[in-house]
């Protein structure tokens, strides 16, 4: 495949997330929360983390991290408990509350937009195949 093509599919699927059906907003609105919030609970209601790894899969510094957790401790969605192998650190975890909002944000985030469901079923197997491939192996995808 040629650096345009490349360039060109990527462009395409970026619009097509990120411009065209971008969920974000929707999510937001849903829940009363600012979307990096709903990243972060989605992260902990799946697997519990420390600030400090949370921080690091948000791309944020830990001091927002904890703002973040804070603001999502207070409404109940989540909470702190020791960690089991380190006293100075906090385990973040989802609340039962937090565990069904964070499902919320994900049937919101995985609606497929209205053009992929129209898609004929080989064209779905195959697009699905191959984001598959990316998505666990992007060196495979060469």
């Amino acid at each position: 495949m040629s650096e345009a093509a490349a360039v060109r599919a990527w462009l395409r699927m970026r619009s097509l997330v990120l411009d065209r059906h971008d969920r974000r907003r929707e999510a937001a609105d849903a829940l009363g929360l600012s979307f990096v919030r709903i990243k972060a609970l989605r992260r902990v209601a799946e697997t519990p983390s420390t600030l400090s790894d949370l921080a690091e899969a948000l791309a944020v510094d830990r001091p927002y991290a904890t703002v973040v957790v804070d603001e999502l401790q207070k409404r109940g969605l989540v909470r702190r408990e020791p960690h089991p192998g380190d006293r100075r650190c906090k385990v973040v975890s989802a609340t039962e509350a937090g565990q069904e909002a964070a499902a919320v944000a994900s049937a919101i985030l995985g609606e497929p937009p209205p053009g992929v469901r129209a898609l004929p079923e080989a064209d779905l197997a195959e697009l699905d195949r191959i984001l598959g491939v990316l998505v666990q192996d992007p060196e495979r995808a060469r």
